[in-house]
């Protein structure tokens, strides 16, 4: 067996960091939440629960809920993926400017 590679970053565990760290991971539990909830609501909502009510209306000549149990929930699924990425980018982007930020005033360690 081969030894693991020196580790040559330091380890943070500054209370700082511990809770940019904690405020990162529940933003990004509360959004994967929020958007399950509407994948949920299109998918089993519109296509399964509510099917009757939207089967009144048509779109591209088929009834309103059998295109969301179709088609309907895939797209928005998708959606749902693109803004799920969109998001995390931004909050990447957020997440490492506040620890090089608290990492440059506290002098390079954390």
């Amino acid at each position: 067996m081969s030894e693991p590679p020196p580790d040559s970053t330091p380890i943070r565990k500054s209370s700082t960091y511990q809770a940019h760290l904690k405020k990162f991971w529940s933003g990004n539990v509360r959004l994967m939440l929020i958007l399950l909830a509407f994948w949920a609501l299109a998918g089993l909502g519109c296509g399964i629960l509510f099917a009757d009510t939207l089967n009144g209306f048509k779109l591209g000549g088929f009834p309103l809920g059998f295109w969301f149990a179709q088609q309907g929930s895939i797209i928005v699924f998708v959606i749902l993926i693109l803004v799920f990425c969109l998001v995390m980018n931004r909050r990447d982007l957020k997440h490492h400017e506040e620890i090089e930020d608290e990492e440059n005033q506290s002098g390079g360690g954390i």
